[in-house]
């Protein structure tokens, strides 16, 4: 696209008593001045509630310690008092004293560890109502969450709700921070699936009183201190090895003399159907020996530890469980979106190659008889003094005849006085009153006398055979304008190697793909050329939009013109120099290019010519230019989040290949270009400025024209640096 002399006429003097000045009215009403700054709001805030439910994910579901119970390492035991080791496994270490009980005599305490499991706790659940037995479910906060509906049945069939963590995390070697969060978050999912806390907490990997080493005994001290009773286990039917039915009951049965023991299932953590055969066989088995079943309260002679959650508790439960379900979706979404965007883009990195390929095989045919009428090129010119003798000495170095008109369109930098100094021949000079690029255009249009018309910017330089490139297309009477090829000629530093390559891989490689498509939707500003018979038949270059030159390019389109690419038509043109600068070209581009898309989107639904501009052009412009680059952002959000999260080789890898794409498309249109391949080397770093840009260029362009805002025009600064480079 033209770098887009795309200007407003300057507000006019004030009288002297300094009134302000009335706001400038257009066709389209008045320009509205201030920028837009409540979607950036809207973004920032979207972005951290993305962000926020993607840790939450992330910690719930990719920090959940998973390992087999046996994998925990003890540590030393030095710190542990001798009363708790020697005690029983209920233990109260809230005061100076820690105390400890067990199980009354006669009374088994059952417990079941690592739910609620969808496919085997209601199978529990099922056996347990069977024998008309109570016990104690320490569930994981997580598992809660997901499915607080057996949170529910838990309580509603009489059994006891107890603590395992948030992600079933080991707490002895976990921080003091990790502890309380692991609690405090396990309590909220409760209330929030079964509207009860609970202060009994057993801790993952733990087993008996005299297994504790001194790291678990600092965490149960600090959850004493916060007001739980630790459970630990007398008997551990070690139903997590999955021995067998008949060892699991061997296990159990062999009941202590003394206290109650306090016994250890799980009905979650893997396959637990050996679990639900042994409970069917060793309940039935032990109250036939006269045992009685309760849960941990009873069986030690507690208060029952289980509550009603306070209203805060419940409110903040349900936003835990809804984040955690978004969470779910989010990254169900996230991943089919993913998966679509990088399958698109691999499908347009083939096309795009394939689409190149052909155009290079295609080019090598001549366009018919050669074109050898004079051409008119017209100059518009805004404050273009600083690089206006090159480009217009550039123009009559051409090898193939022209005239030459300036349009200067109010320039108060003394641009057409330098051009009339300069007595140029075959140079005309035209002064207007400031009106914008469009009326300069439409200006020199009418002066011209030949029918081929070449426009170019007055910050562009021409190669000697540029113009005979650039009109040779239209010895095929189909063709009503052709687009030369634009390269940057201010490559130094990074921000002009990036452009460089954008100009290369980005523009030309899809203009090639457009030409082949028969859909170009723009022929650009710096480098073009057409019929003047069909600029008068389309009215002209319009002024509906601040992409004129994308704008009259599909007009030309839905006339049933064609509109071709030219690579040897070489000019040269300054890139912005700054990102702030470029920030506001690409702006100003972005957003007359959605204009010119909404004003023509009737050919959409077209025949001929303008249907597959409307077609093919519209939707790959919609997909590529607007969709996609809205959707960069939440790639960027979910790329860091698979580096924490997920396994950061397999992201860094993907990233990789992406990369590795993207460098050989790179080459194969440098080739194309006859362009060295040096720049590349700033290709990956690209990745983390140049693009983030320019996806934001995209939310700020679409907001803008959903807000009906106005953009004001902003001229590009002029480095003097216009000069066609030695050796091209």
């Amino acid at each position: 696209m033209s770098a887009a002399r795309r200007r407003r006429a300057p507000a006019r003097s004030a009288p002297a008593r300094s009134a302000p000045a009335p706001a400038r009215r257009g066709r389209r009403g008045v320009v509205r001045q201030g920028p837009v700054r409540t979607h950036w709001l809207l973004l920032t805030a979207l972005l951290l509630t993305l962000s926020g439910a993607l840790l939450l994910q992330g910690y719930t579901q990719h920090s959940f310690d998973d390992r087999p119970d046996q994998a925990a390492t003890p540590s030393a035991a030095d710190g542990v008092p001798a009363a708790v080791r020697d005690g029983g496994p209920v233990i109260d270490a809230a005061g100076a004293q820690p105390r400890s009980a067990g199980p009354k005599p006669g009374t088994i305490a059952l417990t079941f560890d690592d739910g609620p499991d969808p496919q085997w706790t209601p199978q529990v659940l099922d056996v347990l109502r069977h024998e008309g037995v109570h016990a104690t479910f320490f569930v994981v906060g997580t598992q809660a969450a997901e499915h607080p509906d057996l949170v529910r049945r838990i309580v509603a069939e009489g059994h006891q709700i107890g603590v395992h963590t948030f992600t079933h995390t080991d707490l002895g070697p976990a921080p003091g921070w990790r502890r309380s969060l692991e609690l405090r978050e396990t309590q909220l999912a409760l209330a929030g699936s079964a509207g009860v806390t609970s202060s009994l907490l057993r801790p993952p990997y733990s087993s008996s009183a005299n297994a504790l080493d001194d790291r678990e005994w600092d965490a149960v001290r600090q959850a004493g201190h916060d007001g739980y009773l630790t459970v630990l286990t007398t008997q551990d039917g070690e139903d997590w090895q999955r021995p067998g039915v008949a060892q699991i009951v061997k296990n159990l049965d062999a009941a202590p003399h003394g206290p109650g023991p306090v016994m250890l299932m799980h009905d979650a953590g893997g396959d637990r159907s050996q679990t639900v055969a042994a409970l069917r066989v060793l309940l039935p088995q032990l109250k036939a020996r006269g045992l009685h079943f309760a849960t941990v309260s009873e069986a030690v002679g507690l208060a029952d530890p289980v509550h009603p959650a306070g209203a805060a508790d419940r409110y903040q439960g349900l936003a835990l469980i809804w984040i955690l379900r978004g969470g779910d979706w989010v990254l169900t979404a996230l991943g089919w979106l993913l998966w679509a965007a990088g399958a698109i883009s691999v499908l347009r990195a083939v096309a795009v190659l394939v689409a190149a390929n052909r155009h290079k095989r295609l080019r090598r045919r001549a366009w018919g008889p050669p074109v050898t009428e004079p051409v008119s090129v017209i100059v518009p010119a805004y404050n273009e003094s600083a690089g206006i003798e090159a480009a217009l000495r550039s123009l009559l170095a051409s090898d193939h005849p022209v005239e030459i008109i300036v349009v200067d369109d109010g320039s108060t930098d003394g641009t057409a006085d330098l051009v009339e100094s300069l007595g140029l021949p075959y140079t005309r000079v035209i002064r207007q009153e400031n009106a914008g690029k469009p009326a300069a255009l439409n200006t020199g249009i009418a002066a011209a006398r030949a029918e081929l018309l070449v426009m170019v910017d007055g910050d562009t330089v021409f190669e000697p055979d540029a113009v005979r490139h650039l009109v040779q297309p239209f010895a095929d009477p189909s063709v009503g304008a052709v687009s030369g090829n634009a390269k940057v000629i201010n490559r130094g530093g990074l921000l002009g190697r990036w452009q460089h390559i954008e100009y290369v891989v980005g523009f030309n490689l899809d203009r090639r793909l457009f030409d082949l498509a028969q859909c170009m939707p723009t022929v650009p500003g710096a480098v073009g050329a057409f019929r003047r018979s069909a600029l008068l038949a389309v009215g002209g270059v319009g002024e509906e939009t601040l992409a004129e030159d994308t704008d009259l390019t599909m007009a030309f389109c839905r006339a049933g013109w064609r509109v071709v690419y030219e690579e040897r038509a070489k000019a040269w043109t300054e890139a912005p120099a700054s990102l702030g600068a470029l920030w506001r070209q690409r702006y100003r581009w972005c957003y007359g290019t959605l204009q010119a898309m909404w004003k023509h989107r009737g050919a959409l639904v077209q025949g001929g010519q303008a249907g597959k501009l409307g077609r093919r052009g519209l939707l790959y412009l919609l997909m590529f230019q607007v969709l996609l680059p809205l959707l960069a952002p939440v790639v960027d959000v979910f790329a860091l989040y698979g580096l924490v999260f997920l396994d950061p080789v397999r992201i860094v890898g993907l990233w990789s290949a992406f990369l590795l794409v993207q460098l050989l498309m790179g080459a194969y249109a440098f080739r194309l270009d006859k362009e060295k391949l040096g720049p590349l080397w700033s290709l990956p770093l690209q990745q983390f400025v140049h693009r983030q840009l320019m996806y934001l260029v995209v939310i700020q362009s679409v907001f803008t024209a959903l807000a009906g805002s106005r953009l004001r025009w902003q001229r590009m600064q002029r480095y003097g640096s216009l000069k066609v480079p030695a050796g091209g």
